[in-house]
This record gives structure tokens, C-alpha cells and sequence, in this order.
């Protein structure tokens, strides 16, 4: 497993579990062309970009390569990585039949494929602590349940009014969001937020 400073962007969530096989690292999801009208996940991948870089990972069929000239053309080139498997033709075995155009997806292609195709890309290989730099700690799933953001009973509406407030989409997965935390802010950042969002529910 390799560990990389970009945030890689797939198509879909079979990509993004094949992926994490193989990385260690930020791994979100277009969910397919639904992107093209996710104006807050479109948001988000131009906050990543300039902030550790993208790396463009789809299909090699046609609809990846639309999805791959729409997301390089709304985020500046110069924060964005584009890696490329090659044709390979057959069936994704959780697939009843092969797809359109009969190639496989990033979910089906052999991890050595996908491996090369990273390093011809030129990813920003990464030694140690996924942990950000300096003297912060991280931000962990125990800090969101302790501050009620995940697993309390009102904690779906708490965690929609601090996404909102730290300018984050509202759909992102809890894994998604740590790591999405942990990019953007230091752990007193975030606790600072949680505390203006006590203060705002308290005064109500």
C-alpha cells in the first residue's frame, strides 16, 4: 500500500473500495454524472485541489473521459493529476454483463495496473503519520461522537449545521469527513466550531 499526498477522485463507490486497497489516502466519489450538477462536491474538489492536489482516476470509456474533461476544466490545471488505465476488455464480476463499450472499470482492472498507472502519474508519495504537521492532534470518529456531530439522536442535524458553517458539502460519509477535517482544519479550528455551535443552540 502507498501512501499519497493527493486527493484521488473516482467515479463511483466499487472504484473508490478497489482503491483503498491499494492507498493510503484521501478517495472521494463523483457519483457518476451526478457532478456535473453537485455544485458543493464541485466545491469541495476545488478546496482539495488547491490545498494537496487532485488526481484524476475514471473509466477509460466514454463516460469517464466526460467526466474527466468536465473536472479538468472547472478546477485549474495546474492543481490537478490525471492517471489513466488502459483498455482492457472483459466483465466485472459483481456484473451480470460487460458494459457498454465492454472495457473494464477502475474497480475491475488488475491493482498492479492501477499501481503503475499512479506512479506514471506522477503522485506525491508520502512516508509516516497520515496525522497533519505541527503540534495538532488529529481529529478522530471519537471527537464527533463525544461532540455529538455522529451517533447521537439529534446528531444528523447537529453535523448539517457544522458542515454548513465550515462551508462543507452536507452529504459526505463520516470516513469522508474526518479526512475532509483533518485536510482543512487543525483540531482547535474544529473544536472552536463546535463550541460556536453550543453557544448558538444554547442561546436559542
Amino acid at each position: 500500500m502507498i501512501k499519497i499526498k493527493e486527493a484521488v477522485i473516482v467515479e463511483g463507490r466499487y472504484d473508490k473500495i478497489k482503491l483503498s486497497s491499494l492507498i493510503d489516502g484521501l478517495i472521494l466519489e463523483t457519483d457518476g454524472f451526478a457532478i456535473f450538477s453537485n455544485k458543493e462536491r464541485l466545491k469541495l474538489f476545488r478546496r482539495l485541489a488547491e490545498t494537496r492536489g487532485l488526481l484524476i482516476l475514471t473509466d477509460s470509456d466514454g463516460a469517464g473521459f466526460v467526466i474527466r474533461r468536465y473536472l479538468g476544466g472547472a478546477i485549474p490545471k495546474q492543481y490537478v493529476k490525471h492517471a489513466y488505465i488502459p483498455d482492457l476488455f472483459g466483465k466485472e464480476s459483481r456484473k451480470a454483463q460487460p458494459s457498454k463499450e465492454g472495457k473494464l472499470g477502475v474497480e475491475g482492472v488488475p491493482k498492479q495496473v492501477i499501481l503503475e498507472a499512479l506512479i506514471r502519474a506522477g503522485v506525491t508519495l508520502e512516508e509516516g503519520s497520515s496525522a497533519p504537521e505541527g503540534p495538532s492532534k488529529p481529529i478522530t470518529a471519537a471527537d464527533l461522537y463525544e461532540d455529538g456531530i455522529t451517533g447521537r439522536t439529534d446528531s444528523k442535524r447537529r453535523r448539517g449545521r457544522l458542515l454548513k458553517a465550515l462551508d462543507l458539502p452536507e452529504h459526505l460519509s463520516t470516513g469522508a469527513l474526518l479526512e475532509v477535517l483533518n485536510t482543512f482544519y487543525r483540531k482547535e479550528e474544529y473544536q472552536a466550531a463546535v463550541e460556536r455551535l453550543y453557544k448558538e443552540e444554547r442561546s436559542i
